[in-house]
């Protein structure tokens, strides 16, 4: 990264709903790289906005009854407390309904225009008489016309994995009123990126742009064949902005929501009296931060629009994985899509802060939310190793020695590490950063566990020398706070006002503080509760009606196709099932097998130092990276099998089908050795 100024975007949140914990993965992850830019004194901006145009607006407006203008204002308004509950802070956080905006978008079409990118045909949708829409694929169901299961979206099938248009479905339904739509033609207009074919080839595959991997995709499944033309507009009724030389068609959500960056940039710039043409035409890294899922329109359709006319490219997009719960992908009807504000409610947003960061590796992988995990780790990080070392010693001692005493280099040695974690940082390898954090924590641990300040503190005699430790020990506190302040703020104001120095910058990991008069000691990280993570939990329960809405529709868990594709074994006894030693486990890690298409090599911990390599057929069903960390159950008493690719010491249980493998998983609070009754 350049020392020239940095402009940082995240996704922008849709306007048709609260913002839950999977967005936050995004969120706090760009906010805590733009915290590590300005301990680092670069002049770094983060701008985001509301996504709020398109039919689902305008549908939910008209249920409501109500203008659309004041629901996507009441969205916004949610939205920002959101954040900032989080500790999200944006420079600015504006709308895509806004003046800035349009004009932005009629700028940069009437560049592609000029430049010969726009063309206009006749497209064949469905349309809801009822409702006078035409449907997107997410307002209809129907039947797969690949595999026939009843009640898929009308874009891909969610058990057989085909992808299809919405005309493709067998029996297609709206599920805006029910009724069958019928199929209509109405003309689009398309951005014809194929001319800029080269251009896109170039930059995704020089450079550090993009990660790798996912370079490597785009290289192979889009610019490996000749580019498809983009459908940029919508016929009326559309809430959005209507497209001047074009009337009765308005530009499609994916047209004006990225030009959305460029619009909360141009408002922040009127009000502070910064160039909007510095940072967007000229010498700017521009760094977005998107997830795996809308990759196609940040990495190709995105850079073509921004060739087009004439402005600066970004620089660098950093792409994440998604957020499972517990395992399970994020969904209404199981409980799991917990949302952001009540979590708020409940939990310190410190707590998911922390999670987040020791999970996201710079790299598109999926994470997951073990709520076990979940309290361990912060208990186990942030109270037992970090806190801990402040309530140790605060408490003993009413001001720091003057002079710096003799730690045996532990100090200097932090103060080292400060290139590796920045580095970790820079490169949005926060678990990284957090685990070189967490060894520094333990080395301090070690040393207060040796000098024992609680026995100093008996004897009057050593009262110097308590001082002393005291002072080494919330020195190495504060260095550690230092490191984590882009994860934890809160952590880290908290900690400059016990020692009367407020943490800044990167550089104040450097020097210790000394001679300084301690404020009266504060808590300053509570242990997880579980009444409350199960307060949590309740609060995003699914209602009843939901739960069941979810059982009747598509092959469930209930209608009887995985047992019928897999009937009952014969009848055993007690005894039988008694010789089978099931265990609680936990993965310490994970690696793909390279030789082998189905195989992950785990390595699973059963307590009190007892370990096993169990080679899985899970991969493709799990990213290595997601299952560190996760408890399972095992097969103990396996009898090995030699493998040629080593001995594997178990089994993982899991459930399934063909094309299906899920992990089973102990409710919270099992413990690694304990057995399955």
């Amino acid at each position: 990264m350049s020392e020239r100024r940095i402009l940082v975007t995240s996704a922008l949140p849709y306007a048709n709903g609260p913002i839950h914990i999977g967005h936050l993965v995004e969120y706090v992850q760009t906010d805590v790289w733009v915290r590590y830019q300005r301990m680092m004194g670069r002049p770094v901006v983060y701008f985001c906005a509301d996504d709020t145009h398109g039919t689902a607006i305008m549908l939910r407006a008209r249920q409501e009854g109500r203008p659309e203008e004041e629901l996507i204002a009441a969205m916004s308004a949610a939205h920002q407390a959101d954040f900032a509950g989080f500790q999200i802070r944006h420079d600015h956080y504006g709308s895509t309904h806004s003046i800035a905006n349009r004009r932005l978008c009629e700028e940069i079409w009437g560049r592609l225009r000029s430049e010969g990118l726009v063309a206009e045909r006749d497209v064949t949708q469905l349309f809801d008489t009822k409702e006078g829409v035409f449907l997107a694929d997410r307002f209809v169901k129907g039947t797969c016309p690949n595999c026939s299961t009843p009640d898929q979206y009308g874009d891909s099938c969610d058990r057989c994995g085909t992808t299809y248009t919405p005309t493709d479905l067998v029996d297609p339904v709206s599920t805006l009123s029910g009724t069958r739509p019928e199929i209509r033609s109405a003309s689009h207009l398309f951005v014809t990126i194929e001319k800029l074919h080269a251009f896109l080839a170039d930059y995704i595959g020089k450079g550090d742009h993009i990660d790798s991997g996912v370079a490597n995709y785009l290289a192979g499944h889009f610019l490996a064949k000749p580019l498809r033309d983009w459908d940029v507009s919508r016929p009326a009724p559309y809430f959005g902005f209507e497209i001047p030389d074009a009337p009765g068609h308005y530009w499609y959500v994916w047209f004006d929501a990225p030009i959305g960056y460029m619009a909360a940039t141009r408002e922040w710039c009127d009000r502070t009296g910064a160039s909007f043409d510095a940072f967007w035409r000229g010498d700017t890294d521009i760094v977005h931060f998107i997830g795996k899922d809308i990759v196609y329109f940040h990495a190709l359709f995105w850079p073509a629009m921004l060739k087009a006319s004439g402005f600066t490219l970004p620089h660098r997009i950093n792409v994440h994985g998604m957020l499972t719960v517990n395992g399970q992908k994020m969904s209404k009807s199981k409980g799991t899509m917990l949302s952001a504000s009540s979590y708020l409610e409940h939990l310190d947003p410190a707590y998911l802060r922390y999670y987040y960061a020791s999970k996201l590796n710079g790299k598109p992988d999926d994470i997951d939310l073990d709520l076990a995990e979940f309290a361990s780790k912060v208990d186990s990080d942030l109270v037992n190793k970090v806190a801990n070392l402040a309530s140790r010693t605060a408490r003993f001692v009413k001001r720091l020695s003057a002079t710096y005493p003799d730690d045996g280099g532990l100090f200097a040695e932090g103060a080292a590490r400060a290139v590796a974690i920045g580095e970790a940082y820079e490169a949005c390898d926060t678990a990284r950063a957090t685990r070189l954090i967490m060894e520094l924590a333990d080395r301090a641990n070690q040393y207060v566990d040796a000098q024992q300040p609680w026995a100093l503190k008996k004897d009057p005699a050593k009262v110097r020398e308590l001082e002393d430790v005291c002072t080494v020990t919330l020195n190495l506190f504060r260095q550690i706070v230092v490191y984590l302040a882009p994860v934890l703020p809160g952590l880290a104001e908290r900690a400059g006002e016990l020692l009367g120095a407020p943490i800044l910058r990167w550089s104040d990991a450097n020097e210790p503080v000394l001679g300084v008069e301690l404020r009266e000691f504060q808590h300053l990280v509570a242990r997880v509760d579980q009444k409350k993570v199960a307060a949590f939990l309740a609060a995003n329960a699914p209602a009843p009606e939901a739960a069941a809405a979810e059982s009747t529709t598509g092959t469930t868990d209930e209608d009887g196709g995985a047992l019928a594709a897999e009937p009952l074994a014969p009848e055993c006894s007690i005894d039988d099932f008694g010789k089978v030693d099931l265990r609680v486990a936990k993965i310490v890690s994970a690696e793909a097998v390279p030789e082998a298409d189905k195989l992950v090599k785990l390595r699973v911990t059963l307590g009190g130092g007892v370990e096993r390599t169990i080679f899985a057929g899970i991969k493709a069903h799990y990213a290595p990276d997601a299952l560190v960390g996760r408890l399972v159950v095992v097969v103990a008493n396996l009898k090995p099998r030699k493998m040629r690719f080593g001995l594997s010491e178990g089994m993982v249980v899991a459930a399934g089908g063909a094309g299906e493998s899920f992990l089973l998983a102990p409710d919270s609070g099992a413990k690694p050795g304990q057995r399955i009754h």
